[in-house]
């Protein structure tokens, strides 16, 4: 593990913000090992996999997840790397188990964009100590990158939907509030982006709403993120299929019960690891 320190700066920031860029986290070797994870699960998608471009669009648009457990690569920088620790200090939690692994990729000339929303929504649980990393294996422009509504994550939560059909396939119509126009009022939000090289990582909580460009031809954007809870996350089941799936956890784990259970597995502190 390479050791990373989260400065004081940085802290605030995420935790003010939301959201936060992280440069040099992860070393070239483990910048080569999400590579190699990617490219093999862009070969061997899971079931799990979802196709989120149209089918007219001259790009493609893919994402998979929970593969951890079946793609190495992805398991050692989830387990080895500098990630846990700085979830540890980024949530103030003294334990911080995997929540789930997700990949993206663009492929060179797409045109879908990433639409505004929050993670949270889609998921089954309920509590703020949690982070999503976004981590790159490919350079990313200014256009391509994740921008992020800085506040956001404080909420309200946002009416989720269906990113090509925009179907509210998880609330209730009505349930949320919907999101706000970003793009059609971006003096009315402070938004936050970067420009990213191999290595860096954007941290943010659940709750921030964010979104992303497509790729111009010849650039490619190919993302591995990693999402983390903390002490106060708690499970949330939902009468609908949520994104991810967790299929029979509602058996097992009670409403508001902490997520101790194998798919979640202790990163920090190492010690608490079976």
């Amino acid at each position: 593990m390479t050791p990373f320190r989260v400065s004081n700066e940085q802290l605030t920031s995420f935790k003010e913000d939301g959201a936060v860029c992280l440069r040099g986290v992860l070393n070239a070797a483990e910048i080569d090992l999400l590579r190699a994870g990617i490219d093999h699960n862009l070969a061997n998608p899971s079931p799990r996999a979802k196709v989120a471009s149209a089918p007219d669009d001259p790009g493609f648009f893919i994402e998979d997840f929970c593969c951890w457990s079946e793609i190495e690569a992805y398991r050692r920088v989830i387990f080895d790397s500098a990630l846990s620790a700085i979830a540890a200090t980024l949530t103030d939690s003294q334990t911080i188990r995997l929540y789930h692994d997700h990949m993206l990729t663009k492929e060179p000339g797409t045109r879908q964009r990433t639409p505004w929303h929050q993670d949270q929504p889609y998921y089954n649980i309920e509590g703020h100590q949690n982070v999503s990393f976004w981590i790159p294996v490919d350079p990313i422009s200014a256009a391509a990158t994740l921008q992020f509504v800085a506040g956001s994550h404080r909420g309200p939560w946002l009416m989720p939907r269906a990113f090509v059909s925009q179907e509210a396939k998880w609330f209730p119509e009505g349930a949320l509030q919907e999101l706000p126009d970003v793009d059609a009022h971006p003096d009315r939000h402070r938004v936050l982006g970067w420009e990213l090289a191999p290595g860096d990582v954007v941290a943010f909580n659940m709750l921030t709403l964010h979104a992303a460009g497509g790729v111009l031809p010849g650039h490619r954007r190919r993302v591995f993120s990693v999402r983390m809870i903390g002490d106060d996350i708690r499970h949330a089941p939902r009468s609908w299929v949520t994104s991810p799936e967790f299929p029979g956890l509602r058996d097992e784990l009670p409403a508001g019960a902490p997520l101790v259970h194998p798919l979640f597995p202790v990163l920090w502190p190492l010690s608490a690891r079976q």
